[in-house]
């Protein structure tokens, strides 16, 4: 990545044909995740969209492998989410946002989730995207991720993740300070 004199970020040169490959080669390894989506369609809006394509760049640096998951009816724009088997490597060990990271004296996380995921211009998952998400295959089977929390739950300190396990999707809480190896964060996008 690097930010230009208009301080929009950009793609490394070259790196847009790349990405461009990688998120073509996954589309059609899982096709069952989007069924009636045709790629050409997919790459023309990405191809217009540098900041979009930048973001999904980011998704997949950080070990998101992000993928379509649908279209949007209404506005004919096509969803990513991150859809690695386990939660993004390099987006673990972090609480959940930038308010959590402050109240924490020591023992500090590197970020916070929910800053991580505006600087890479992604929203974190909601509960319903995640279930969604788990339609698509078995994800977080040995790691969880922090989801979108309600308001009423993070005014109280706490926050919420899920994971898979024993065939069924597990929401859970936890305080937004929090912090674990084994916690990541999905993200999405629409382009």
């Amino acid at each position: 990545m690097k930010k230009s004199k208009s301080n929009k970020k950009e793609l490394v040169s070259g790196w847009t044909k790349e990405i461009l490959g990688i998120l073509k080669a996954r589309f059609e390894k899982n096709m069952s995740r989007h069924k009636g989506i045709e790629w050409t369609k997919v790459q023309t809006k990405l191809e217009k969209s540098v900041d979009k394509l930048w973001s999904l760049s980011e998704m997949e640096r950080t070990g998101g492998e992000p993928d379509v998951v649908d279209c949007d009816k209404k506005t004919g724009g096509y969803i990513f989410y991150d859809c690695s088997v386990e939660s993004p490597k390099d987006r673990r060990s972090f609480c959940y946002d930038g308010e959590a990271l402050e109240s924490r004296k020591e023992h500090k996380p590197e970020n916070s989730a929910m800053e991580m995921a505006a600087d890479m211009g992604i929203e974190i998952l909601t509960e319903e995207q995640y279930r969604e998400l788990q339609k698509l295959g078995h994800f977080d089977t040995k790691t969880s991720s922090w989801l979108k929390t309600p308001d009423n739950i993070r005014k109280l300190g706490g926050a919420i993740f899920a994971d898979f396990r024993y065939n069924q999707v597990f929401v859970y809480h936890n305080g937004a300070e929090s912090y674990y190896a084994a916690r990541g964060f999905r993200g999405s996008i629409t382009v």
